[in-house]
């Protein structure tokens, strides 16, 4: 068996053996495949697909490449979240602290950008000297005394694709489901949490483009977790405009502090719906739910969890308890240039912006420019005036260009008043899909 061999049959759009698979994933894992055969492989999967069965075979041997954490230490129910990506979505950041405030167990693997999309180890990792690289025993104490932390995939577990993400994100091979489905589930099985829900996003922001594509991965990912025997849910939610009104490192760590001292924005309604449905799965009332979530955030509860996170991560908690000492770069803004209603936003520009001024990767290996990013001024159905500002960028010189390019193109105004755009669609768990 070669690699050779693996190439040319997928590359012609046959089925893979559970073998060849399983030659794969360990030849990623001891490094014995190079680069450049694995980059052939992911993008003759991306053209020609894989079945169910070889991606839940190609998810078992990558969640078995390493160790899989036994969470049983900690005590009680453990819950995790995973979004697939957007712009302007710090979801985790919010969600694991008002969960923990709540009594359950927050024990979560996050990841860095990919392509347009930010990640949540980026975002924090702008929290002066905060540590996404704690050891095991050390995650396992501060999620059992705490009840979250949030840290990143440590050599051991699932390092298979510890070293497929970062190929896939510059060989564009990151919009490929059996791919998406895979990187996703291997992670969350092997992390070992009881409780998951997904957040699968589609639109010109995310990597699922529709709704139909959303709910196909969903699907298999809810039937990969419930066959492994976790309880799953997946809501389908819109990445149709940035979720969050602040996008980019440092500035989505300035969201999420003003969500947890109650602001509501698009961003605070998908939060509190993800906690929601996390709480549901572990049987609590569905009213019971929401209520809680609101009087944690209100009488501060969730904030102080958020604290007391960054402090066990060896952040510098007094640079989030004064959110005018965050770094940002230097504002210019993007105004309208005709009267009417903003009818679309292009949010994979405003992303790709963020990558230009180096709030992002183009390369596995750059560096991140924690200060850029952008600020929402509008969103779709927003009625404004030629001269009304739409958008701030903050940058640092370096592809502002490209960045005011983009934006200024980025959006679409309109005589006619667009369809009220919904954040969550539907939810899906093995007994169906629920829609809103």
């Amino acid at each position: 068996m070669n690699m050779y061999e693996i190439i040319q049959r997928k590359k012609i759009g046959k089925t893979l053996s559970d073998e060849q698979i399983s030659f794969f994933v360990s030849g990623v894992t001891n490094r014995t495949i190079p680069d450049y055969q694995t980059s052939a492989l992911l993008m003759a999967i991306c053209f020609q697909g894989m079945t169910k069965e070889e991606t839940f075979c190609l998810t078992r041997c990558m969640t078995h490449s390493g160790d899989v954490i036994d969470l049983s230490q900690i005590s009680g129910l453990k819950v995790d979240k995973h979004s697939t990506g957007g712009v302007g979505d710090s979801t985790s950041m919010s969600l694991a602290p008002i969960l923990a405030s709540l009594g359950l167990k927050v024990a979560k693997m996050s990841g860095r950008g990919l392509g347009f999309s930010g990640g949540t180890l980026d975002k924090l990792e702008s929290i002066p000297n905060f540590n996404v690289s704690i050891s095991e025993k050390k995650f396992f104490e501060i999620v059992e005394n705490i009840g979250c932390a949030i840290i990143g995939q440590t050599t051991d577990v699932v390092p298979a694709d510890k070293k497929l993400y970062p190929l896939r994100d510059v060989t564009a091979t990151v919009d490929c489901m059996p791919l998406i489905a895979s990187s996703i589930m291997s992670k969350k099985l092997a992390s070992g949490s009881d409780v998951i829900l997904l957040d699968v996003k589609f639109g010109s922001g995310a990597f699922m483009k529709t709704e139909k594509d959303a709910t196909l991965l969903a699907k298999l990912m809810v039937e990969i977790g419930e066959n492994a025997g976790k309880r799953m849910g997946a809501l389908i939610t819109s990445m149709e405009q940035p979720l969050g009104e602040k996008c980019g490192n440092s500035l989505e760590i300035i969201g999420t502090l003003e969500l947890l001292n109650g602001k509501t924005s698009r961003l605070s309604e998908l939060v509190t719906f993800v906690s929601k449905k996390l709480l549901t799965l572990t049987d609590v009332n569905e009213i019971d739910a929401e209520n809680a979530i609101e009087k944690s955030i209100q009488n501060g509860d969730a904030l102080q969890k958020f604290y007391e996170m960054v402090e066990a991560q060896e952040g510098d908690v007094s640079y989030v308890q004064n959110i005018k000492e965050i770094k940002i770069g230097t504002p210019i803004d993007i105004f309208a240039q005709n009267d009417g209603y903003v009818f679309e936003i292009d949010t994979e520009k405003i992303g790709n912006s963020i990558v230009n001024l180096g709030g992002g990767r183009e390369k596995k290996e750059d560096d991140i420019d924690f200060s850029v990013g952008v600020e929402m001024k509008c969103e779709i159905g927003t009625l404004v005036k030629k001269g009304d500002l739409l958008m701030t960028i903050f940058h640092n010189e370096k592809g502002l260009k490209n960045a005011l390019d983009l934006c200024e193109t980025a959006f679409k105004i309109t005589e006619e008043k667009p369809p009220i755009h919904k954040i969550v669609h539907c939810y899906v768990t093995k007994n169906g899909i629920e829609k809103y």
